[in-house]
Order: structure tokens, then sequence, then C-alpha cells
């Protein structure tokens, strides 16, 4: 697609430029699972299983639907319910709450630190009570959070831990790799994520036998031999489809993060270079991380109107996220007001994502950065 004046547009995501990199090594296995008609679990998800599991260092993979219901499911084994509350980031997409509500417990948020808009354990810290059954910290944009001082905090409580790591697979923080620290982990291979599915498709991981053991019989209705329900479970199962897809995508994973590293360092240098400091400020990455760049996100001046200007260029961006969980109307009920976790609305509004994706250009990025420097003059 061009714009007016001839220029091509620059996509905030262009999933083209994967497909035409991959499509022959995809359409054949999508093509083995069609022919196979084994389209639920079955050996690709097994596959799938074992070379994620691997490639995570983990003892147990766990494929499902989505990262919605990975999530779900991993309170479900720590019995999270009526009665508990879960304390979560109001600055996340909002599955990482809605999860919550469906077990019948009550998400408690904490507010973020406003340097990288992770959760803060100070704030977590405050807000742990008695009811409290689990914290629910989110890997955001591509950074873990402070697996440390929550681990901490989880283990003086007494509480569980599920690392909802959907936007972060490949990335570390010190001693702990996206999708090993608590009890479970959560990740989500929507098609717009790092390692990406043709569809909807998820991950739960953990380390211990038993909660492995109870979130494939959970994902599968309760059974774990067709026709006996030893409890009441979901359909919650991963399609074979969805499973040899992510296995052919899995051997390029560390190639495509290595790549946004990259393109995330270009922005830096340009955005330096445009001398855009006191107008853009990029998140901060931790001394100790290895980020993955799900999202490269900003924080700016006059936010919308930069926004609009940019579409009027041709450039696409998007905000993640424009209101914070907290004030959701769904949430109503919980009592949340205006002003109670300034920082998440604060970030809510100035952020803004920029395109980034391993095939993007260099002569892109440029163009991106060049419409915000006309921006500011």
């Amino acid at each position: 697609m061009r714009e007016a004046g001839g220029s091509a547009r620059v996509p905030f995501l262009d999933l083209s430029r994967e497909y035409d990199s991959l499509a022959s090594e995809l359409e054949p296995a999508v093509l083995e699972i069609l022919r196979s008609q084994q389209y639920i679990l079955g050996p690709a998800a097994e596959r799938f299983e074992t070379e994620v599991a691997r490639y995570l260092d983990v003892p147990h993979a766990i494929g499902v639907s989505s990262g919605t219901d990975a999530l779900w499911l991993a309170l479900a084994v720590l019995d999270v319910g009526p009665g508990d509350e879960v304390v979560t980031t109001p600055f996340t997409f909002f599955a990482t709450a809605s999860s919550i509500v469906r077990t019948g417990a009550v998400p408690v948020f904490a507010d973020v630190r406003p340097d990288d808009l992770l959760i803060d354990p100070d704030a977590v810290a405050r807000v742990v009570g008695p009811r409290t059954r689990a914290l629910l910290p989110v890997d955001l944009y591509g950074q873990c959070a402070d697996g440390e001082a929550l681990d901490t905090i989880a283990r003086r409580s007494r509480i569980g831990i599920v690392e909802d790591a959907a936007q972060a697979i490949g990335a570390r923080r010190g001693a702990w790799r996206a999708g090993s620290f608590g009890d479970l982990a959560c990740f989500s291979f929507y098609p717009t994520k790092n390692l990406a599915a043709c569809g909807e498709a998820g991950l739960v991981t953990t380390a211990d036998d038993r909660l492995a053991a109870r979130v494939r019989r959970l994902r599968d209705h309760g059974s774990e031999r067709r026709y006996e329900h030893l409890e009441i479970g979901f359909n919650a199962r991963l399609d074979a489809i969805q499973a040899a897809v992510l296995s052919v995508k899995l051997r390029h994973l560390d190639e495509w993060n290595e790549a946004r590293r990259a393109r995330a360092a270009t922005y830096a240098q340009l955005l330096g270079e445009a001398g855009l400091d006191g107008d853009v400020r990029p998140l901060t990455i931790a001394p100790d991380s290895v980020h993955v760049f799900h999202q490269y996100v900003v924080r700016v001046r006059k936010r919308d109107a930069l926004r609009s200007h940019l579409e009027e260029r041709g450039i696409g961006t998007a905000i993640h996220y424009p209101l914070p969980l907290h004030l959701q109307p769904c949430f109503a009920g919980l009592g949340y007001r205006k002003g109670d976790l300034p920082e998440a609305e604060r970030a809510a509004e100035d952020v803004l994502a920029l395109p980034i994706f391993p095939e993007l250009r260099r002569e892109e990025q440029e163009r991106v950065v060049r419409g915000i420097a006309e921006f500011y003059r």
C-alpha cells in the first residue's frame, strides 16, 4: 500500500514478510497434519511440547488453546477461587485480570514503576493481605518482571506465583528465564507474538510434576482416560496445526529476537541523533535483562497528536494500553477510582508503540524517527 505522496506505508506489523520467508517450511508441516487427520493434541502437540520445554529449560510445557486459557488453568491448579485475592498489574492486556475473575477470585492491582512499567514489588508488598492467594506479574513488552523481588514476597507470605510471560518468550532477567520463575508460567502464541501461531494457542510451564499433571487433565475436561472425568475441567486443548506451525517457527525464534534487539538499538540511536531526548523517552532495561522487544514502547509528549501526525504520513503505531485495568468499566465494582494508581494512569496517557518486527527495514525506522522529529520541531 502506498500513501498519497507515493511513499510505501510503514506498517506497525507486517506478518506477510514472515510468511514469505517461511512458506516452504510451514506449508508442508500443515499439510502433514491435514493428511494425518489428527487435529487435536496428538504427535504434533507432543513434539512441540518437548521442543519448547527444552528451549525454555523447564521440566513441563503443556500446550493449550490460548494464552488466556493458560492463565485460567494455572490459577485453577493452584486452587485459586472464591474468597481469594490475586495481586497483579493494572497495566497489561485484559486477559491477565479476567482470568482471575473467571476463577471466582478478586484481582488486586499494584502500581507499576515509571521507568519500565513493570509491576512494582514495593507496591505489591503493600497490598498483599490475608486473602492473597497468588501473585500474577506480567513480563511486559518483552522484559521480565523483577522475579527475585517478587519471589521474596511470595515466600515470605507463603503464596503462589503465576508468571504471565505471554509477551516474553526467550527473555531473561538475572538467573530467571521467562517461563521459569514461580509455580507456573503462561505464554500466548497469538499471531502478533514473537513466537506466533496461525490462530490461537498458548502454553503453561511448570517444574512441579503434580501441577503439570493437573494442567494436562484440566485442559481436557478433567479427564486422563477417555470418558472418565476426575474433576470438572475445560476444553482448552492445543490444535495440532498450531503445534506444527509453532515447531517450525521455534527454530527461528532466537534469530528473530536478536533482530528485534537490533532494531530497538537502531531506534535508540536514531532518536538520540535526532535530539528527541526531552520529547521521547524509551523505557529502561534492567542491566541484567535480555529483552526480546515484543513491543518497542516510548513515552511521549502530546501522544495523541503525535500519533495522528504519524498516521497522516503513513506510519503505523499502537497504544498498549490506553486504559488501565483498574479503571475498566467491568471492574467498577472493585471500587478503584482515578488517581488510585497514578503511575499506570500516567503511562496510559503517554505510551506509544512504534513499529518493531524482525523484517522491519532500517529506512522504515528512519522514516518513523523523522516523522517524530518533524512533529516536535
